[in-house]
């Protein structure tokens, strides 16, 4: 038997999503004429375009159809339905089991196609005469990638290796069993998104080759395969990253786009010759990930006003700082985000441009087209922008367009390697910036670190002991509870779930400007800091630690604490 709503609206579905503002007419236009070529659902087309998001549309075609709309992100899957629909007839029907109800024989499955029938009633015949199927509405990203995270790609990835052993023997060469050893490469690179790895690093030694994904800014081992698969396996790499597959010798760059779990997503790729081979690094960059709300940062409501405020003055420059992985780049896509209009002429220049943005203009650094972040600014401030994002000040001059920039009425945002905020006005003045060029056109620094966050399911209460108690600053002897990391099956037994951003944030002012002409030292710029509510990054941590956000070693591993802990994790 089969349960699903018919359409309530009988009006063209494009024109309910302009009525509802969720597209404009000129969009909906571009989209039709595209839909031409591509054949695809206008609701798919307007999401391959960008033009609206994934969600958005699930939402309108629920609403349009009268199903009711799930976000499968949200869902806790029920293992029952799981088992009562196969991952092959998932795959093949682009369906997924949400919950079973054995009294009344009833699977309710997500899918994306409003109104597809079909799909059920086949579903239903496959699956038994007396089980009844009800539909959810979900996006198609969102089902495909649900499939691949809760079905898993280990399985698949061990008979390839069962099939590269049976049909090679004791050796897999680059030419011989190409087939299996490309379908290997995509199964390590699926599950490795599927677990959610920012960086995918493929590492030969003398006895194995080694497999780590980066989960939450920390490396796991992944798998250890036999050393003779690898050639084969990095000369796909290279073909898929158009890199150099007879360059061994000198290090490479290259990107692959591709599609997994029903998502676009973009790879950056990374060669260095080692003494046991090429070691290769891919970044992970997921354009559907990449663009957070401002309001989803995890700031607190004080910090996220500073940021607020600081972001609406008309002109002068915003840094954010930080090490590598940290996050500066989804701050900076956040704050753009935010700011992103129709009346707003945003331009950027990156190295490389990571996550493509609708209505701004980015341009990527490049050698080869002789483009610098000196020379791109030149170009871009010819093009009448309002705001403008520098990737990365490397340079005094490099900085000091930025700053004349921001001098002639522009908001510019770039990205500095410093360890504290105020350490920025420093780092600056030894690239040879000189103090009157920064003072009055230095909006504000924020400088950042991305903490794991505990696992909610499982996180274990504690009384802080008294090395804890000293770190925390606490005096006396009232109990303070803390929470440290156990591990369950939702996490993966690592004890975290996801990771939260941890800011100070630096904004300057008349007083501090005066500070920054004077050259006065960090400790003075910190100390008038702190009298307007400045707080460090080590504070801002503690901050989370009380509230049981994250552990106090999670915390000293990314952030120093003057000695008061030591960390139990040296990784990054």
């Amino acid at each position: 038997m089969l349960m699903a709503n018919a359409p309530q609206q009988r009006r063209p579905f494009g024109q309910l999503l302009v009525d509802q503002g969720l597209v404009s007419a000129d969009q909906l236009r571009i989209a039709l004429m595209e839909q031409r070529q591509t054949r695809l659902l206008l609701g798919s087309q307007l999401v391959a375009l960008g033009f609206l998001p994934e969600a958005s549309l699930r939402d309108a075609l629920a609403t349009a159809f009268g199903l009711q709309a799930v976000d499968l992100g949200q869902v806790i899957v029920d293992p029952v339905a799981l088992e009562k629909l196969p991952r092959e007839l998932a795959r093949r029907h682009q369906v997924f089991p949400l919950a079973f109800e054995p009294e009344s024989r009833r699977l309710v499955v997500a899918l994306a196609s409003a109104g597809d029938g079909a799909t059920l009633d086949r579903l239903a015949a496959q699956l038994g005469a007396d089980l009844r199927v009800e539909a959810r509405l979900a996006g198609e990203g969102e089902i495909a990638a649900a499939i691949e995270q809760h079905y898993g790609c280990a399985a698949s990835i061990d008979e390839i290796l069962v099939e590269l052993e049976r049909g090679q023997g004791e050796r897999a060469s680059a030419t011989e069993g190409a087939q299996p050893v490309v379908r290997l490469v995509a199964a390590i690179l699926a599950e490795a998104v599927a677990q959610g790895a920012s960086d995918v690093h493929f590492e030969p030694e003398r006895s194995a080759l080694r497999i780590r994904y980066r989960i939450d800014g920390v490396l796991r081992p992944a798998r250890r395969l036999h050393p003779s698969l690898w050639p084969a396996m990095a000369v796909r790499l290279k073909v898929m990253a158009r890199m150099n597959i007879a360059e061994t010798r000198a290090p490479q760059d290259g990107r692959i786009t591709a599609i997994f779990s029903g998502r676009e997503l973009d790879f950056r790729v990374a060669s260095l010759p080692t003494t046991d081979g090429e070691n290769v690094v891919l970044r992970v960059l997921d354009r559907h990930k990449g663009i957070v709300p401002l309001e989803r940062l995890g700031l607190a409501m004080a910090q996220l006003e500073r940021v607020k405020r600081m972001m609406a003055r008309p002109e002068g420059l915003i840094l954010v700082t930080g090490p590598t992985g940290s996050g500066k780049t989804t701050t900076l896509y956040s704050m753009l985000n935010h700011l992103n209009s129709e009346g707003v002429n945003i331009m950027t220049l990156e190295d490389p441009v990571e996550y493509p943005l609708p209505l701004i203009r980015q341009t990527a650094v490049s050698e080869a087209n002789r483009i610098g972040f000196a020379s791109g600014l030149r170009a871009l401030m010819r093009q009448d922008p309002d705001v403008i994002l520098v990737g990365e000040i490397r340079d005094e001059e490099t900085a000091e367009m930025a700053l004349r920039a921001a001098m002639t009425g522009h908001q510019v945002y770039s990205t500095l390697h410093t360890q504290s905020a105020v350490g920025a006005i420093p780092r600056l003045l030894d690239m040879g910036i000189v103090p009157e060029l920064m003072a009055g056109n230095i909006i504000g620094v924020i400088a950042q670190r991305l903490v794991r966050r505990l696992c909610a399911s499982c996180r274990q209460p504690h009384a802080a002991d008294a090395e804890e108690r000293d770190a925390l600053g606490e005096a006396g002897n009232d109990p303070v509870t803390l929470h440290r990391p156990a591990g369950c099956e939702r996490c993966d037994y690592q004890g975290f779930r996801g990771r939260v951003a941890l800011m100070e944030i630096l904004r300057i002012d008349a007083e501090l400007d005066a500070l920054i002409a004077c050259r006065a030292g960090a400790r003075e710029l910190v100390a008038a800091a702190r009298e307007r509510g400045f707080r460090p990054l080590a504070e801002e941590g503690l901050r989370l630690v009380r509230d049981g956000v994250t552990s106090l070693e999670e915390l000293a591993r990314v952030v120093d604490l003057s000695g008061r802990l030591r960390p139990r994790s040296a990784a990054r």
